[in-house]
């Protein structure tokens, strides 16, 4: 099974634009932090563009945020990647003859649509500027 990485990183991404803004802002280097190439980068960089959560100009590696950290939610970000964006996945395929495999998918369209709500109602409530903190604390207490 293949996970992507794309949320993760695109929180890394703001989060490294805030604990690094007065240092260098390139791909280059943000990548390096992530462990990924630069073209990574720019491409998550351009989805949060899109979606207004940065600004950023042509010849100039000096991203912002486009408003505080601290009004950026999770959600945000999930909302900004382009991905798939539902959190659980059915199996299409099952036997519709087996009482199982006839009735499974219905009913877990129905759990995962509530799990998925709760995980977006959780993900409104967590900021850029918690994971910060997070990072600078975890940082300060090595």
């Amino acid at each position: 099974m293949k996970y992507s990485y794309k949320l993760s990183d695109a929180i890394h991404i703001l989060t490294y634009l805030i604990v690094y803004r007065d240092d260098d802002l390139s791909s280059k280097a943000i990548a390096a932090s992530i462990e990924t190439n630069p073209s990574t980068v720019r491409n998550l960089m351009t989805d949060l563009k899109t979606a207004g959560l940065i600004n950023t100009r042509q010849g100039s590696s000096a991203p912002t945020l486009s408003t505080s950290p601290a009004e950026i939610t999770v959600l945000d970000v999930y909302q900004a990647i382009k991905m798939d964006h539902d959190l659980l996945h059915i199996d299409p395929k099952t036997n519709p003859q087996c009482i199982v495999g006839g009735n499974i998918q219905e009913t877990l369209n129905e759990v995962y649509a509530d799990i998925q709500d709760t995980a977006f109602q959780r993900m409104r409530a967590i900021t850029i500027q918690d994971i910060v903190d997070g990072v600078l604390q975890r940082h300060a207490a090595k």
